[in-house]
């Protein structure tokens, strides 16, 4: 084997390695649902333009259902504006969330 040889396999090696390492392209760190609430939902929810939801116990596929079709007057999210995996989480949240003192309308 030559030296030229020795080095490109080396490299093919060591990339190798390092593909390894790198996480995979599925394991994105989601965003936390408190901070999707405060910058999506709340931006409605609790101001007195939709109804105030934390608190109510609002079953995890009826949210996930309002947030994906928008009914109403509520806009749709499409997964690329929340993703499945941080829909759950909110839907989650927000079904086991304690009513906000901060919040106010219906």
């Amino acid at each position: 084997m030559s030296i030229k040889q020795t080095r490109l396999a080396g490299v093919a090696i060591f990339a190798g390695f390092v593909t390894c390492l790198a996480p995979p392209p599925h394991a994105a760190e989601i965003t936390p649902p408190a901070t999707i609430y405060a910058h999506v939902c709340g931006y409605c929810h609790g101001t007195n333009v939709g109804p105030i939801i934390l608190g109510k116990h609002i079953a995890v596929d009826v949210i996930k259902l309002y947030v994906r079709k928008g009914p109403n007057a509520m806009p749709a999210f499409r997964p690329t504006e929340i993703t499945d995996a941080e829909l759950d989480a909110l839907a989650q949240w927000i079904s086991v969330s304690q009513p906000s003192p901060t919040e106010h309308g219906q």
